[in-house]
């Protein structure tokens, strides 16, 4: 680990690594088949002008970039953190344009830039259990900036056939060419802006949900397991009903 840390921190090195990514998730999307479940719910903001707040798992970043639209832009909120800005270089290479910062670093000025972005109708992108977890359970960021720029909350999901799973904190699933994949997306959550404590509580809890919910399908259909959320904080791991 300490020689992979040593090796991603050469630029060069860092840039080479991250345009091959990007290369391999091209062969893997050219190479499979894919389909999508819930395309006409982004299809009508895409198509109507209106930005809203795309939310999927840390764990499911892979294919992400093939599940948006290419003409539309976006802006995804990426750590700080050397393993976010590898991300933030791949997903470059997709047209893709990042916000540096997280909970607990650059918070303030990456909601600042991301509500002017809302403002100026493009959409933005949270992994709400990013970036360190715990897995599959949203924290509070992803809806304090629905509440604040009144656009909605998209959920969005993927699996595939065939496929591997790291044993890193997020259960990362790396899909594999020459396989079936499915995106699914969910319903909108809306956010009022005069939402009290307990009402964003529960908010909060419907993207969890919701996310939860897709994230099942898409493994249901490609015929595997569900991988599940991480336990919670008194060690209990909920059982949440599908919305």
């Amino acid at each position: 680990m300490g020689l992979v840390k040593a090796v991603t921190r050469a630029e060069a090195v860092r840039r080479f690594l991250c345009w091959l990514g990007a290369q391999y998730i091209r062969l893997v999307f050219a190479t499979g088949r894919w389909d999508v479940r819930g395309a006409d719910i982004p299809a009508a903001f895409w198509d109507g002008g209106r930005p809203f707040i795309l939310a999927f798992w840390h764990g499911r970043i892979l294919m992400m970039p093939y599940c948006w639209r290419r003409e539309k832009p976006i802006n995804m909120l990426i750590s700080q953190h050397r393993d976010g800005q590898i991300i933030a270089q791949t997903v470059s290479h997709f047209g893709i344009d990042t916000v540096s910062g997280s909970s607990s670093k650059g918070g303030s000025a990456a909601l600042r830039t991301m509500l002017k972005s809302l403002k100026a109708g493009q959409c933005i992108g949270i992994t709400p259990d990013g970036p360190r977890g715990p897995r599959m359970r949203a924290s509070d960021g992803i809806v304090q900036v629905a509440r604040l720029s009144g656009c909605p909350i998209i959920p969005c999901s993927f699996s595939a056939g065939r496929r591997k799973i790291l044993g890193s904190w997020d259960r990362f699933v790396v899909a594999l060419p020459f396989s079936k994949g499915l995106f699914v997306w969910g319903a909108p959550i809306e956010v009022p802006s005069d939402s009290r404590a307990d009402e964003l509580l529960a908010i909060r809890g419907s993207v969890e949900a919701s996310l939860n919910a897709i994230t099942r399908q898409a493994d249901q259909a490609m015929g595997h397991p569900s991988i599940e959320p991480a336990p919670l904080p008194d060690g209990t791991a909920d059982e949440k009903a599908a919305p």
